[in-house]
């Protein structure tokens, strides 16, 4: 049987680099995050759950918070345009994805103290998640607000904590291992988005 493969060792991308995050201190203003708190507080929350959405389950000794889901309207526009903005800056600068939708909605999230958490996941997975390449994550809160709730990233043999800045949208791949370890004071909120397209080939 004949090899589709190219063995060929001198071609390779020298400007692609899987084993970082890209992030922007200030992606948001003081400001635009007053407007995106005003405007979280007509949505519903929801325990935030495991799993694809059409099985998922809780399970609170792994992920404890609550959700709401920002529609994709005339309203929040602006922050899904400045969110794709972002990834794509992060993309053509870092990993060189075929970025070609992006089909879920913005995922606001609060941890609580006493527990709040998420531990060790990729975003990528099954159902829908499966066209995730692309993850975001936006700060919300200042960091004195809340202790503990770390976003951290398992990177080689150890793990490296995320910028906390208000404001601040870390951008990395959907398969990082990554978490946010208990708040153990105050409330963490954050928001997150996935872009992707294909499967990977």
């Amino acid at each position: 049987m004949q090899s589709n493969f190219i063995f060929d060792t001198e071609k390779y991308r020298e400007d692609v680099n899987f084993n970082n995050y890209y992030w922007f201190s200030d992606g948001f203003t003081p400001e635009e995050l007053v407007q995106i708190e005003n405007m979280t507080e007509a949505l519903t929350f929801e325990d935030a759950a495991i799993g694809e959405q059409t099985s998922a389950r809780i399970e609170n000794q792994y992920r404890k918070s609550r959700i709401k889901w920002c529609p994709q309207n005339q309203d929040w526009w602006w922050v899904y345009e400045k969110l794709h903005n972002m990834i794509i800056e992060a993309n053509d600068t870092m990993w060189k994805f075929d970025l070609q939708s992006m089909r879920e909605q913005i995922q606001y999230t609060e941890y609580y103290e006493g527990g709040g958490q998420y531990d060790w996941h990729m975003d990528c997975g099954v159902g829908i998640q499966n066209q995730r390449k692309v993850s975001v994550t936006v700060q919300l809160s200042s960091p004195d607000e809340y202790e503990g709730g770390d976003l951290e990233f398992m990177l080689g043999a150890g793990h490296i904590k995320a910028p906390r800045k208000q404001g601040a949208a870390v951008i990395f791949p959907s398969f990082f291992l990554h978490r946010v370890t208990p708040v153990t004071k105050g409330t963490r909120k954050s928001f997150v988005l996935w872009v992707g397209g294909e499967p990977y080939r």
